[in-house]
């Protein structure tokens, strides 16, 4: 059995108290004998308004956030997968303009693997809240990378209402590059809404995992961020068959900082894989 965790916070405008948050959990996840620890989307900060979005972008060789978690992953032995901010490359005598809302993943030892950084294909703006203003959606999916757990395929957040994305990563079908290596692992770092949470969340989240037929880990932001902003928390982790295996709690539940265990069973997923294969045929 290899354990991994999954992590819930709720981030603000200032990186050393996320970076804390982390930290502890990053503590946690190894006291309780995870290889991983899946973290949410915007771990680094939520702003409190577009321009100060911008400003706060690091790129994550210098981010003090970026370069805790690396000594964090480090010192205890646990790999590391989160969602941040990074600045979109501009000449350097021009301002940050955009950024990327990425997913990176930072190994056992400190190193952040390069070739496993997926910047979020499909941007958030839904009524007022209009995540395009500051981030740019990337431009191609990352190929699934080998961890502790399992094959990760990256995901993130609002991605998770397209279902060729997870397709594309966890069943290719026999034509695709990834065929002999797809997915075993879906992430989808979230910060949901509560309007959208409490409609979409968990029915999303267990439709990836049986149409894929993959685990899906979905660490979650929640809590009130500032004035403007809350989100939904629940953080999930389903398994192959689309059955829960890990729900924390959410705002309902005073929006705490919290870790969940779950052993990533390969078996299952094979077994589930085996007996009903999925022919792709369009």
């Amino acid at each position: 059995m290899v354990l991994a965790a999954v992590g819930q916070i709720c981030s603000t405008a200032y990186m050393k108290p996320n970076l804390e948050q982390c930290a502890r959990l990053v503590a946690q996840a190894s006291a309780g004998g995870a290889k991983v620890l899946f973290l949410p989307e915007a771990s680094d900060y939520i702003a409190t308004s577009a321009e100060e979005s911008l400003t706060s972008a690091q790129p994550p060789s210098a981010s003090s956030f970026v370069l805790g978690l690396r000594e964090a992953a480090k010192a205890y032995s646990v790999a590391i997968h989160v969602g941040i901010h990074e600045p979109v490359p501009t000449p350097p005598t021009q301002p940050i303009q955009k950024l990327f809302n990425t997913a990176i993943y930072i190994t056992q030892t400190g190193d952040i693997l390069d070739s496993a950084s997926y910047s979020k294909l499909h941007v958030f703006d839904y009524a007022s809240l209009k995540e395009s203003t500051t981030v740019e959606p990337g431009s191609k999916l990352t190929p699934p990378f080998d961890s502790p757990v399992g094959r990760i395929g990256s995901l993130i957040c609002f991605d998770l209402r397209f279902a060729e994305p997870a397709i594309a990563l966890a069943q290719p079908g026999e034509n695709s590059a990834w065929y002999k290596t797809p997915a075993q692992i879906l992430t989808y770092p979230s910060a949901f809404t509560l309007r959208t949470g409490q409609a979409h969340w968990e029915v999303l989240l267990r439709a990836r995992a049986v149409e894929t037929q993959s685990w899906v880990v979905a660490s979650a932001q929640v809590g009130k961020h500032n004035d403007k902003r809350m989100s939904y928390g629940q953080s999930l982790v389903v398994d192959p068959w689309g059955e829960v295996r890990v729900r924390l709690g959410g705002v309902k539940d005073g929006g705490q900082e919290e870790i969940g265990f779950v052993d990533l069973d390969m078996g299952l997923l094979e077994k589930v894989r085996r007996e009903m294969p999925l022919l792709r045929r369009t």
